[in-house]
This record gives structure tokens, sequence and C-alpha cells, in this order.
């Protein structure tokens, strides 16, 4: 059984909201404990230097980091471990703690992984795809099922993916194939090492001579696919489904990735959400208010009786159990909330307002026996 991969922030030792600066400071200390040049032969050193690595690598990089924030592990289950500390740059560090051999590029997977890059082939995987579906208040209470119309990219099947017609690319010269450019600053407290994607094949490897009229030289081609999706019960905003698979498509070698559904709810003319309670407001007129009444309230599976007692004051809170929302994942429902709103008349006869005098009057004279 898989070990639980434990949280990155909790690995290094820091908050979620730390800066750069807090994360390299949480990083060198922790190397200068675990790294395995301090550390011979033991293997739990190793294995926590390891971990270390990989949660720096992650947090220090902008995009990956949102990754993580947003998804979790799960956010990055497309990167193979060449991605995941691609960008990272340890060399600089290592060479100030006075360890060696962790120069950036091959040496550095041999020491974080224990063998070469080019000794295991990595899988490919596809691009994950987010959906943002928006639904009302009643669809979020009675759940649906919603087809959605996902754009995808799938490897153009004339060109194979090149974006080049037949024989017409070849290696780009300025890269030499790789993709990447590495520049390299020297002053007289170290070399800072940048690496870049290759502006002439634009990270490709290639240079494109005759592109491929099908897909127009990007080596992929657009389709919209129909996916049918189940949204439960009781979800609120924020809630994510997972469809392991829905992701870009698979072509060759490549794995699918997965889409991402985040539903959003949207705000209701008489409601408003409170976790799995609902709040509205009921106005009353003075009569009501102070001999009592039943009426009619609106719910979400119709109407509800709202008794109100005699005297009720403005701002009175109502409660009708079980008429809220359903709990997610739960057979029992939230509350609804009723607020009393006790409306003052602005426009009154001559006789109601001498009605209105004759009960100051009593009022008056109850209060002074």
């Amino acid at each position: 059984m898989a070990t639980e991969r434990r949280d990155y922030y909790e690995v290094l030792g820091v908050a979620r909201g730390a800066d750069e600066t807090e994360i390299k400071r949480a990083y060198r200390t922790l190397a200068m404990r675990y790294h395995p040049d301090r550390n011979p032969g033991d293997a739990e050193c190793v294995a926590r230097m390891k971990e270390i690595n990989e949660a720096y690598a992650v947090l220090c990089d902008g995009d990956k980091r949102r990754l993580y924030d947003m998804y979790g592990h799960a956010g990055l289950s497309g990167f193979s471990q060449a991605d995941i500390f691609r960008g990272a740059d340890f060399g600089d560090i290592f060479r100030d703690l006075g360890f060696g051999g962790l120069g950036f590029g091959e040496g550095i997977f041999e020491s974080l992984f224990g063998r070469s890059r080019t000794a295991t082939r990595e899988r490919r995987r596809g691009a994950d795809l987010r959906y943002n579906l928006e639904v009302t208040l009643e669809e979020a209470a009675s759940g649906l099922e919603k087809t959605l119309e996902i754009p995808r990219r799938r490897t153009c099947t004339s060109c194979r993916g090149s974006g080049a017609k037949e024989g017409a690319a070849s290696t780009c010269e300025r890269c030499r194939g790789t993709g990447q450019m590495v520049t390299e600053h020297r002053s007289g407290i170290g070399v800072f090492r940048q690496i870049s994607t290759c502006s002439a094949c634009q990270g490709t490897g290639r240079h494109v001579k005759d592109p491929c009229s099908l897909c127009e030289g990007t080596g992929v081609l657009e389709e919209v696919s129909e996916l049918t999706v189940t949204i439960p019960k009781g979800v609120d905003t924020g809630h994510t489904i997972r469809l392991e698979g829905q992701g870009e498509s698979a072509d060759g070698d490549i794995t699918p990735g997965d889409l991402y559904v985040v539903v959003s709810v949207q705000k209701h003319d008489i409601f408003e959400r409170h976790g799995d309670d609902l709040y509205m407001g009921r106005d009353l007129s003075l009569v009501e208010a102070a001999l009592g009444t039943t009426m009619p309230v609106p719910s979400l599976d119709g109407e509800a009786t709202l008794e109100v007692p005699a005297g009720t004051q403005n701002g009175t809170l109502f409660r009708l159990k079980g008429k809220g929302m359903p709990k997610l994942g739960s057979k029992h429902h939230g509350d609804l909330y009723v607020v009393a709103k006790v409306m003052t008349p602005e426009r009154l006869t001559n006789e109601q307002k001498e009605l209105l005098r004759q009960f100051r009057r009593l009022e008056t004279e109850k209060d002074a026996r």
C-alpha cells in the first residue's frame, strides 16, 4: 500500500502564505540538517531530503504552487518528476551550503532520485481541463445531470504533432533540440543560472520549414465533445468534481488528463444561503405583528406555513426546520430562517389616525395603573 504524501507546506515547516524568502530560508535550514553529505549512509535522511527537494521545487515555482494550492497533490498528477523539478535551481543553494555533486541538470536527478533521468522514461500525460459550471439554487438543491460541451485538443493526424509536413522539420539550431536556453551570470557571490524557453522554436526543439496544412503548424486539432456530469444535491460554490481521464485527449503514449468541473451557485432573488441553511425576509403589517397571524412563505419545495405569534417584534427570527438545503452526501436538510420585517404604515386615513390615538390613550392609561 502506498504511503500518503505529506503536505508540502508541512514538509518545509512554513505557513501557506509564506513568501519566497521564507520558503528558501526554511529549505536551507532543512538541507543543512538532512543533506546526505552530512549524513553518509543514512537512508532515512536520503528519503527526507528527496521529500524536502520536491516540496521546495513546487512551492518556489509560482505556476506549480497555484495548482497545488487549488487541487493539492492531484493538481500535479500530470507532472513527471522531471516536470516537477524543471526550473528549480538548487545549484547556488548547495554551493552556498558547501555541498557538491548537486548541480542542475543530470547530476541533480541522479542525486535526488538515485538514478539518471534517462534510466526510466516517464510516461507523458495530457493536460488537465477546468470547466466552470453555473447552476441555480434550485438546481443545487435538487441535483441534476448536465451535458457539457468540452473543447479539447488532440494530436494532428496528418503531421502527428510535429506541426510540419513530412520531412519539413529540422532540429532547432539555437537550442540544439532541447527546447530550452540556459544562461549563466557570474558574480562575486556565486553563479546565477537561468533556464528559459527557446524563443526560436517556442520550446519544441524543432524548426518547422513547411507548416502542416491541416493543423496550420500547431500540431494539434481542436474538437468539441459532449460529456454528461452528475451534480449531487446540496452542492455549494467551489464544489469541484473530478472526472478522471476526461481532460486533453490521449494519443500514442500520452495518457489523458483529468477534467475538473467547478460549481458556482447563482445568487437567489429570495433566499440567502449560509452553508446548508437559508434565510429570507418577510414583511408583516403592524396589525399582523401585534395580533399574530398565519401566512404562507416560499421554500425550495413549495409553500410552507409560518405561524406568527401576537406581539412579534421587528427582526424576530423564525425557524422552519428541514426547509433549507440538502446536506451534501446526506439525507438531512438545513433549516429555513424567516426574518420578520414589521412595516410601519406611511399613509393613514383620518379614521386610522384617530384609532391609533385612541390606542395610545389606552396604552397611557394602562401604564398609569
